[in-house]
């Protein structure tokens, strides 16, 4: 495993947390409980850490890891979806895992 797909994989897991952080209180803190800057500061977070993990989704295509996934455009699709789908990364994670460990 290269030091760039293993930093793919803690921006993937940050990203998830980072976005049910801002769905799961972010968001109802700006909307119930009128404190707007939660969604600043959480939204930007998890802008910054969206980004990196789509760079780094590019940066990893070519990985033996994901070579089972047949083609890049597809491995990009996925984790785009996986980035926007809450718990997506997680079961991406999961999944790149059993191929990495050879299951």
């Amino acid at each position: 495993m290269t030091k760039t797909f293993s930093w793919f994989r803690k921006i993937a897991i940050a990203e998830g947390i980072s976005f049910l952080i801002l769905l799961g209180i972010a968001m109802p803190l700006k909307y119930f409980g009128g404190i707007p800057i939660a969604v600043t500061i959480v939204g930007s977070l998890h802008g910054i850490l969206f980004i990196a993990f789509m760079v780094l989704t590019w940066e990893v295509k070519d990985e033996p890891v994901v070579a089972g996934w047949k083609k890049n455009f597809n491995w990009i699709v996925l984790c785009f979806l996986a980035a926007i789908l809450p718990f997506g990364t997680f079961v991406l994670d999961k999944k790149l895992k059993k191929e990495q460990d050879g299951r």
